[in-house]
């Protein structure tokens, strides 16, 4: 009789499960439409805000262009739709890794940049643009050095936090805030000699969706999804070192190596994000406490919805960004920013209270 209930109340807990991962995904469809319609119609994103009708972004999306202007077909497939799917896997990859991360440091205030993940990537970016790189080699220089620095420096805060074959969680977080501070100081030596680039790199740490082009979600794409999914498969020892790395030993997990598994790829996909995006913060912090009230604390559910979430928020937040203030764009990591920053000292008030 217990175990015909358990099964019961497990399959409702499936069936509620399905019910959220659709309507999140049905949100995050109707978010792309919506966001598509919304923008600028002048050369460049320039002019004033201007709606193009659904019907016409239905009709182009289904392959219906001719019955449209060319005008439409232009600026929704060739400048307003790859920004907004990249907005999509950014925000996808943010939210995945921070949840990653606040269950494997069992810290409800962890984020993809507090193992000095952000640091690392601009002292790359930082580097390709004091080197002229920028512009005379290539396009993506600046994102392929990027990620190279956050790989970097997340292989060397785990090196360094390493003790006797394995890695406490207390000692890699402080290791990362280390490793972070000194990076940090770092690229700020290399904002002051970068000179006349100064405001690029300027604009790139603030964070923004700027350089979205099919060539960068064509890269993005099977980078962020294979990331998340590797993560995803590994959602169910991730509930067991939250409850407990002896416990989780106990239940046959080799801990070290699930730990080293999920730091790398839900480093590898923050990683690609910031590279192509800049520094967005708070999105890794914020989403994953949103659904962990929603769904619940078991990351089966929690990483594919705060992912489909992580989505919809940078979208919402980015087509803000590029719109309120028309023509002037506004760096979508300020947006981030104002909703995070409220966000974040409600975290801390409630910490004091040990309500987390």
């Amino acid at each position: 009789m217990v175990i015909n209930m358990a099964k019961i109340n497990f399959e409702k807990k499936r069936i509620k499960w399905k019910l959220i991962l659709i309507g999140l995904f049905v949100i995050l469809i109707f978010t792309i439409i919506f966001a598509t319609m919304i923008g600028t119609m002048g050369p460049l994103g320039q002019g004033k805000p201007e709606k193009i009708p659904m019907q016409s972004v239905l009709d182009i999306l289904s392959g219906k262009a001719k019955l449209w202007p060319d005008v439409y077909k232009t600026i929704i497939l060739d400048i307003r739709l790859s920004r907004i799917l990249l907005a999509v896997l950014v925000g996808c990859a943010l939210a995945v890794s921070g949840t990653t991360m606040q269950g494997l440091f069992k810290n409800p205030m962890a984020d993809p940049f507090i193992i000095g993940l952000a640091a690392g990537a601009a002292v790359g970016a930082s580097v390709s643009i004091l080197l002229g790189m920028s512009i005379s080699v290539s396009i993506y220089s600046t994102p392929f050095f990027a990620s190279i620095g956050a790989m970097l420096t997340v292989f060397a805060v785990y090196v360094i936090a390493k003790s006797g074959g394995k890695v406490k969680v207390e000692t890699l977080l402080l290791t990362g805030i280390a490793v972070g501070s000194f990076l940090t100081a770092v690229m700020s030596f290399m904002m002051y000699m970068a000179g006349q680039q100064f405001r690029f790199l300027f604009f790139w740490l603030l964070g923004g969706l700027y350089g979205a082009s099919w060539e960068v979600i064509a890269i993005a794409f099977p980078l962020i999804i294979l990331g998340t999914i590797i993560v995803q498969l590994f959602a169910r020892d991730l509930n067991a070192i939250v409850l407990g790395e002896e416990p989780a030993t106990h239940l046959g997990i080799n801990v070290e190596t699930v730990k080293k598994i999920l730091l790398i790829f839900s480093s590898l996909v923050a990683g690609v994000a910031v590279a192509f995006s800049g520094i967005i913060g708070f999105v890794g912090l914020i989403i994953p406490h949103m659904m962990r009230i929603l769904v619940g604390p078991d990351h089966r559910i929690l990483l594919p919805a705060s992912a489909l979430a992580g989505g919809i928020f940078l979208v919402w937040a980015d087509t803000i960004a590029r719109t309120v203030l028309s023509p002037t764009e506004i760096p979508v990591g300020i947006i981030t920013a104002l909703c995070g920053a409220p966000f974040f000292v409600y975290l801390l008030q409630k910490s004091k209270k040990g309500r987390l």
